[in-house]
């Protein structure tokens, strides 16, 4: 196993101007990963997936995250819940492919059966051929195990291993931040919805989301209205980073048409835009007109997939009338996340550079970048 020296981590909790970047193995070590997958993301709330892919009551689907199988499910009353995909009794996989769970959800070895909320409801011949129950098994005792779990903008958020505080203490700031867009967001349908898979440790891909220094250079396109000097840093310690724009001003039809804007925005949505990499990996963009998330899945030290899903304000926004601006402002945004790809996997190839120390921060322009290395950084050191 790789042993790394925890010393090498005050070098990145540093303030800005001294600091280096988190160092190479963090990118690349097989065993950093395996303990940054318990430091990280299962001590943390991490984004696990869309509260949209299961839109329906009784929709039910599998899901690893850390290693572990997990199910999501709505139930009949609308909540979602995320559990062990394991039956109580065997330790079965209860479910292998995303389906409508009619009745029960039905263990396919000795059919226990549990409903939606996790309830164990069903135990046959438990207790002897025709005998469906037993005084040692206590169903009460032995529904799903839950995951802790909270929707928040669309996002399944997962706290794996129980001891976050809780997801409305850990995200309060960012929640006062946008208290403004505290208001339902309807997703656009299957024109807003794409994913796009990279060749890059995850964290690269949440760096790079953070700032607005490589616009001019990778970003040509976006540079030549929403320029450099017209973004602002957002740096909130050991919570989140991003930037902002002043000049947000969308174009996306030939004759005038706009989408609603959400209602009682202040005067700084009127060109205001902002984009947070919400810690550990899930990304936002929020606009007066439509808002994004953007799930980073980690599939391994070097490589990932980014699920990106775009809302708007009302349901009137996602019908056939505005069916061509969703589709340009769908296809504007995979533009510019595509020109990030080669970026993120061009530094992926760097952290292979045996002589690379983690890098040197701009104090002037990597104020946010730094900010999720310290955080990073800070997450090792507690575990």
């Amino acid at each position: 196993m790789t042993v790394f020296d925890p010393s090498i981590l005050a070098n990145v909790t540093k303030p800005v101007a001294e600091a280096r970047g988190l160092p190479n193995s963090f990118y690349t070590d097989p065993d950093v990963y395996a303990l940054e997958q318990k430091a990280v993301m299962a001590a943390t709330w991490a984004g696990l997936s869309f509260a949209s892919y299961v839109p329906e009551p009784g929709d039910a689907m599998p899901i690893t995250f850390c290693g572990t199988p997990l199910i999501v499910t709505r139930d009949q009353d609308g909540e979602v819940h995320v559990f062990l995909n394991a039956c109580r009794h065997r330790g079965m996989i209860l479910l292998e492919e995303k389906r409508r769970i009619e009745g029960a959800l039905r263990c396919p070895y000795h059919s226990w059966c549990y409903d939606l909320k996790g309830t164990l409801r069903a135990t046959p011949h438990v207790g002897g051929p025709g005998q469906n129950a037993h005084e040692e098994i206590r169903r009460d005792e032995l529904g799903l195990i839950e995951v802790r779990s909270k929707v928040w903008r669309d996002v399944i958020f997962v706290n794996m291993d129980g001891k976050a505080p809780e997801f409305d203490d850990y995200a309060r700031a960012l929640i006062e931040r946008w208290r403004e867009f505290d208001q339902p967001i309807v997703h656009g349908g299957p024109d807003s919805s794409f994913k796009l898979s990279l060749k890059t440790n995850w964290k690269l891909a949440v760096e790079n989301y953070c700032e607005s220094y490589h616009l001019p250079w990778v970003h040509p396109g976006l540079n030549a209205y929403s320029r450099l000097e017209d973004h602002y840093d957002i740096v909130e310690p050991n919570k989140f980073s991003g930037q902002g724009t002043v000049v947000y001003n969308p174009s996306l039809s030939d004759d005038g048409r706009t989408f609603e804007n959400f209602g009682g925005l202040s005067e700084k949505w009127d060109t205001g835009a902002e984009y947070v990499s919400f810690f550990p990996n899930v990304l936002f963009g929020v606009h007066r007109d439509h808002v994004y998330a953007i799930l980073i899945e980690s599939t391994g030290p070097e490589t990932c997939i980014e699920h990106i899903e775009i809302y708007y304000a009302n349901e009137a926004m996602t019908g056939d009338a505005y069916a061509d601006m969703r589709d340009r402002n769908a296809a504007m945004w995979k533009e510019i996340f595509v020109e990030d790809i080669g970026v993120v996997e061009g530094m992926q190839k760097g952290r292979h550079g045996t002589l690379f120390d983690g890098g040197k921060f701009s104090p002037a322009m990597d104020a946010p970048t730094h900010c999720f290395h310290d955080w990073v950084a800070r997450r090792f050191e507690a575990a």
